[in-house]
C-alpha cells in the first residue's frame, strides 16, 4: 500500500492570512498608538490650539491661559478698528460691552478631539478655537447705533456744476447702510484679533451711473451752452447768453437711468424780460380814489405781454443742437387783477372805521409817510387777509425808509423803519371799529401813553425782509374794503371805506397788577436817560353790534404790559 502525503495549500489564500495579520498587527499598533496618545495629552490643550492667532496648542490648561493674557491683555485696551464699507472707524470694548470671558475661551480650547484623523493631522497643521466674549447686548447696540451718523449715508446722485460756462461732471456716489445684525456677530467674533473688522453694510447705488453723467456733459452740457439762444419777439428780439442758461440750466435723475435736464424758467425770463419789455404792455388794477368825501374807481387796464410758459416750452429740446437756435415768442392778454367792473361791485361807498394817532418825531414821520403812501388805495376784497409786512415788503434804506426810534429788548433803541408801529396802531384800530376779524397782531412789551392800552399794535422785519412780527385783518364781511390813508406832519390818519354792516364799542377795563420800574443801565454813547414806567395789566372789549342794535360778538383782549425800564446814564 502507498503512503498518503498532506494536501498541499494554495498560494494565494496563505498571503492573504499574512495580509490580515499584518494589517491586525497595525491597526493594533494604531489602536495603542491612540490610546496613549489620549493618555498623554489629558490635561492639556489639543496640539496645534490657536486663540486669536495665539499658539496654545499642547500646554497645560493654567500655562495656555498665562500665554493668552500675555499676548492678549495689551489688545484689549486698545479700540477695535473697523471698516464698513468705505468708512473706517473704531470702537472701544469696554464700553461697547465686551469683556473677555478667560474661563470660556479655555473650556471651548482645552476639548480633545475624539476623531482619529484630526489627532493625526494635527500633527500637521493648526486649528483656530474660537475666543469666547461676554457681551452686553444692549451697550454694543448702542455702540453700534452712534457708528451710524459716520456709516450711513444717503446715495448722492451725480450732476453737472457750471464754473461761469464750462460744465463739469460731479461723480455719483453710492450710499450704504450699517448692517446691525451682521455688524455685530462680526465684532463680537473678531474684536480680540487686533486686526480692522469689517462690518457688512447694504448698498444702495445712485440712480446715474458715473458714465451717464459724463455722457449728459459731452452730449448737452456742452452744446448747451456752446452759443446763444434768439428768442424773436413783436417788433424786437432777445438773445440768451450763454452765462444765462448756465446760470438757469440744472440736471435731475431720469426714469430711465440718465441725466434730464431742467430749466429755472425764472432765471431765464430774468434775462430775457427787460430785452422784451418794449414789446409788452403794461396793465393797471382799477383804483378805489377818495376825492373829497366821495369814493371814485379810476378804470382798470388790460395788458398783454409775452406767455413765457407757451414761449419756452421747447427750450429744453433745442439747447442740445448746435444749428436753429430760435424761439419765437408767443403773446396773451394779460386781465387785471382788479377790473373797473369788479371795483365798481365792491360796494365802496362810505367810511366804516377810522381812527388818527400824532406826536411822533420827526424822523419817524418820515417812516409814516412813506409806510402811509404805500398802503394807500389798498383793496382788500371780500374773504381776503390783509397782511401790512406782506403789503409793504422790505422796508429798508432802498424804499426810503430812515432811522427812527424802536423798542429793542424792552429798552429804546434806533433801527431804519422805526416808528412804522405807529402806523400798525392807527390801522389797527381802524380795521377795529370797521368790524374786521382780527388775524393776528401783537402790542408793544411795554405801554406806550399816546395808544389805547390793550388796542395798539406793533411789527416787526428782518433785515432781509422777512417778516416777524406782523399786522393782519380779515374782511370777512360781503363788500369789499378801500384804505385811505392821510399823512400830516404831526398826526396820521387811516379811514377804511366800504358798506357799513356793524357799529363797533370798545370798553377799556381797569389797569391792574402794577409793577414798578427797575433802573437799567443805558449805552456808553448816545445815552437818554428816562425815568421809566410801569407795568400793569390792561383788557379791552370790543362789542359789535349790527345796525338794528343787535349784539353780534363780544370779546375781550387782555395785555400784561412789562414795566419800562429807568434808563441812566454816566
Amino acid at each position: 500500500m502507498g503512503s498518503l502525503e498532506p494536501p498541499v495549500e494554495p498560494a494565494p489564500r496563505k498571503g492573504l492570512r499574512r495580509g490580515l495579520i499584518v494589517a491586525g498587527a497595525v491597526v493594533g499598533a494604531l489602536v495603542v498608538l491612540y490610546g496613549l496618545d489620549l493618555l498623554l495629552s489629558q490635561g492639556s490643550l489639543p496640539r496645534g490650539t490657536t486663540v486669536a492667532g495665539v499658539d496654545v496648542g499642547g500646554l497645560s490648561r493654567a500655562d495656555a491661559e498665562q500665554r493668552l493674557h500675555s499676548a492678549l491683555d495689551g489688545r484689549i485696551g486698545q479700540p477695535v478698528k473697523l471698516r464698513a464699507g468705505d468708512v473706517d472707524a473704531s470702537l472701544d470694548a469696554k464700553p461697547a460691552g465686551l469683556t473677555p470671558n478667560w474661563a470660556g475661551t479655555l473650556d471651548e480650547a482645552s476639548a480633545q478631539p475624539l476623531n482619529p484623523f484630526v489627532r493625526l493631522t494635527s500633527f500637521f497643521g493648526q486649528h483656530e478655537s474660537p475666543f469666547v466674549s461676554t457681551v452686553d447686548d444692549a451697550a454694543l447696540g448702542k455702540a453700534l447705533d452712534g457708528l451710524r451718523p459716520k456709516v450711513d449715508r444717503e446715495p448722492v446722485e451725480g450732476g453737472i456744476r457750471f464754473d461761469g460756462t464750462t460744465p463739469t461732471a460731479v461723480n455719483p456716489q453710492s450710499g450704504q447702510k450699517l448692517d446691525a445684525a451682521a455688524a455685530k456677530k462680526s465684532i463680537v467674533d473678531n474684536w480680540i484679533d487686533g486686526g480692522t473688522v469689517s462690518l457688512p453694510v447694504d448698498s444702495a447705488p445712485a440712480k446715474v451711473s458715473a458714465d451717464a453723467v459724463r455722457a449728459a456733459v459731452e452730449n448737452y452740457a456742452k452744446p448747451a451752452v456752446a452759443g446763444p439762444v434768439t428768442v424773436k419777439g413783436e417788433g424786437k428780439d432777445a438773445t440768451l447768453q450763454p452765462a444765462a442758461i448756465a446760470a438757469a440750466l440744472g440736471f435731475a435723475p431720469g426714469p430711465d437711468g440718465k441725466l434730464t435736464p431742467k430749466i429755472d424758467q425764472g432765471k431765464v425770463v430774468e434775462a430775457l424780460k427787460p430785452q422784451l419789455a418794449g414789446t409788452e404792455q403794461e396793465g393797471k388794477d382799477a383804483q378805489i380814489v377818495i376825492e373829497g368825501d366821495k369814493p371814485s374807481v379810476k378804470p382798470s387796464v388790460d395788458g398783454r405781454g409775452v406767455d413765457w410758459d407757451k414761449s419756452l416750452a421747447g427750450l429744453a429740446d433745442l439747447l442740445p443742437h448746435k444749428d436753429n437756435r430760435v424761439v419765437t415768442a408767443q403773446y396773451h392778454q394779460q386781465p387785471a387783477k382788479l377790473t373797473t367792473d369788479q371795483a365798481n361791485q365792491l360796494g365802496v361807498k362810505e367810511v366804516v372805521g377810522e381812527f388818527t394817532t400824532g406826536g411822533f418825531a420827526a424822523d419817524s414821520g418820515v417812516n409814516i409817510r412813506v409806510v402811509a403812501e404805500k398802503v394807500d388805495g389798498a383793496v382788500v376784497k371780500p374773504g381776503e387777509t390783509f397782511s401790512l409786512n406782506g403789503y409793504t415788503g422790505p422796508r429798508t434804506a432802498k424804499q426810503g425808509y430812515v432811522e427812527a426810534g424802536i423798542i429793542e429788548n424792552g429798552a429804546p433803541g434806533k433801527a431804519v423803519g422805526g416808528g412804522i408801529s405807529q402806523f400798525a396802531t392807527t390801522l389797527y384800530n381802524a380795521s377795529y371799529f370797521a368790524g374786521m376779524t382780527d388775524a393776528g397782531h401783537t402790542e408793544h412789551s411795554y405801554y406806550i401813553s399816546r395808544y389805547p392800552a390793550a388796542r395798539e399794535a406793533t411789527v416787526f422785519q428782518n433785515p432781509d425782509g422777512s417778516s416777524v412780527i406782523d399786522l393782519k385783518f380779515k374782511n370777512d364781511g360781503p363788500t369789499g374794503i378801500a384804505i385811505q390813508t392821510i399823512w400830516t406832519p404831526t398826526n396820521i390818519t387811516v379811514r377804511l371805506w366800504g358798506t357799513k354792516h356793524y357799529a363797533v364799542e370798545s370798553i377799556p377795563g381797569e389797569r391792574t397788577n402794577f409793577v414798578d420800574p427797575q433802573p437799567r443801565p443805558g449805552p456808553a454813547a448816545n445815552c437818554h436817560p428816562s425815568a421809566g414806567g410801569p407795568g400793569f395789566t390792561a383788557t379791552d372789549t370790543r362789542v359789535i353790534k349790527d345796525l338794528t342794535g343787535r349784539e353780534v360778538s363780544r370779546h375781550t383782549r387782555k395785555k400784561v404790559y412789562d414795566p419800562a425800564p429807568k434808563i441812566t446814564c454816566g
